[in-house]
């Protein structure tokens, strides 16, 4: 018969790998959130030495 591990109870591991799961997740969210908005800062900067096209004077 196997053993069935209450989920809630769960193994002591099993948290620390959950934890280091989402921090992983989180650090990669960060950086990819990081990237868009330097990519961002990068475009605005970039638009403000060039007159807008759409722009009426």
């Amino acid at each position: 018969m196997v053993e069935r591990q209450d989920p809630k109870r769960g193994d002591k591991h099993a948290g620390e790998a959950r934890k280091s799961t989402r921090e992983d997740r989180l650090k990669a969210a960060l950086k990819a959130n990081m990237a868009k908005r330097k990519a961002q800062a990068r475009a605005r900067a970039g638009a403000e030495g060039h007159p807008d096209k759409t722009k009426t004077t």
